[in-house]
């Protein structure tokens, strides 16, 4: 069971006793902060992004219901940040998520686009070949309005999955 996530207070980490204060230039973003001007990177809460993660398989139901009703596309992003995350610290169960991650496989929007191709490199499930190619082939005949080139990210899944199938 998911334990409720409580707000960060970067500044909690500073007692005023001590003499320490944040600017608030510096402090970690309350929601999810899309890449704009010269940051080509999201910001997250990484308190948030750290207790999904702890809770492993726990937040697997969360993510799901997150990935299959939500429309707004920074609160996706978010969920598929913390889903790479949960891969990367051994998650087990996420290849079987593929049909609510499907549910993306048609977006132009760079920011999914990128998450949803780095999750399927980590995961290969061969359904999801098709449907990065076709994001290639998208995005070459109407480049995404992006300060990254999310083209990157979607070549090395594919080169991914091309590269596992020709090991000897």
């Amino acid at each position: 069971m998911l334990q409720p996530i409580q707000p960060y207070i970067y500044n909690n980490m500073y007692p005023q006793n001590y003499g320490y204060s944040v600017p608030p230039q510096m402090q970690p973003p309350q929601t999810i902060q899309m890449p704009s001007g010269n940051r080509n990177h999201i910001l997250v809460d990484p308190v948030k992004v750290d207790t999904f993660v702890k809770q492993k398989e726990n937040a697997l139901p969360y993510i799901y219901n997150v990935l299959s009703t939500s429309n707004d596309e920074a609160e996706i992003t978010e969920t598929l940040y913390i889903t790479d995350r949960l891969i990367e610290a051994g998650t087990k169960g996420i290849d079987k998520m593929y049909p609510v991650l499907s549910r993306f496989n048609g977006t132009n929007s760079p920011n999914i686009q990128t998450f949803l191709a780095g999750i399927y490199r980590k995961i290969q499930v061969p359904d999801a070949f098709g449907p990065l190619v076709a994001m290639l082939i998208r995005n070459s005949i109407t480049p995404p309005q992006s300060n990254f080139d999310p083209n990157e990210e979607i070549g090395g899944a594919i080169l991914a999955y091309l590269s596992d199938r020709f090991k000897t």
